[in-house]
C-alpha cells in the first residue's frame, strides 16, 4: 500500500471513529494519534493525515451541503458512516486540495478505493456517481490542461498512456475493414462459384435432352 494510500485509510477511519462515537473535535485529536501509532508505522510524514483530518473537520459545514446535494435521495444522516466520511474526504480534496498533491481524477479514485476496501458492496459505485457530480459541478477542472504536466498528471490517474488507446482503436478499426474486404471478396467468390454451377447444371441438362 503506497504511503498517500495509506495515510487517506489512517484519515479516514479516525473520521470514521470520530462520527460514529458522535465525540468533540478535541477527542478526534485523540484518536488520529492513537491511529497514527498503530496504523502510520509505514508513513515517513504524517501531516498529510492531519491536514485530511482538520481540513475536513474545518470545512465540513460547507462539504456536508454538498453531498446533499449531489445525492438528493440519501439524506446525509441515512448515508452510511464510511461511505459519509469517505465523501468528506474525496470532497475536500477535490475543492480545497493541492492539485499539484492529488489531481481531482487521482483524489476520486482514492476515495473510490477507499470506499471498496472499507465500505458496503454499492459503497465504490456511489461514491464514484457523487464524487462524479461534484467534480462536473466544478467545471472538470484540469480536464482540458494540454500542458506536459497536465498529460503526466492524467497518465498516472488513468495508468495507460494518452494516445495509446487511439492507437489500437485506430488498428483496430484497420484490421476490421481488412477483415470487411476479405468478407466481400470471398462473398463474390461464392457469389461467381454459384453462377458456374448454374451453367455448368443448365449446361448438363440441355445435354441430356438432346
Amino acid at each position: 500500500m503506497g504511503s498517500r494510500h495509506l495515510s487517506r485509510s489512517i484519515a479516514m477511519q479516525s473520521l470514521y471513529e470520530w462520527d460514529f462515537n458522535s465525540v468533540s473535535d478535541k477527542e478526534l485529536e485523540i484518536i488520529l494519534q492513537n491511529n497514527i501509532k498503530e496504523f502510520g508505522s509505514n508513513v515517513d510524514d504524517d501531516s498529510f493525515i492531519k491536514k485530511l483530518v482538520f481540513g475536513v473537520l474545518e470545512k465540513k459545514e460547507t462539504i456536508d451541503p454538498i453531498i446533499e446535494k449531489c445525492a438528493p435521495e440519501w439524506p446525509l444522516s441515512q448515508i452510511t458512516i464510511i461511505d459519509r466520511n469517505v465523501l468528506r474526504l474525496g470532497i475536500f480534496e477535490l475543492m480545497f486540495g493541492s492539485y499539484e498533491e492529488a489531481p481531482p481524477k487521482v483524489a476520486i479514485n482514492e476515495a473510490i478505493e477507499l470506499a471498496k476496501a472499507f465500505g458496503g458492496e454499492s459503497s465504490g459505485r456511489f461514491v464514484n456517481g457523487v464524487l462524479g457530480t461534484v467534480y462536473r459541478e466544478m467545471g472538470e477542472p484540469m480536464k482540458e490542461d494540454t500542458t506536459e504536466t497536465g498529460k503526466k498528471r492524467r497518465e498516472e490517474a488513468s495508468g495507460i498512456e494518452e494516445g495509446k488507446d487511439v492507437k489500437k482503436t485506430k488498428v483496430t478499426e484497420k484490421e476490421e475493414m481488412k477483415k470487411e474486404d476479405k468478407e466481400i471478396k470471398t462473398e463474390d467468390v461464392d457469389k461467381k462459384t454459384e453462377k458456374e454451377i448454374k451453367k455448368e447444371k443448365s449446361t448438363k441438362i440441355k445435354k441430356e435432352k438432346d
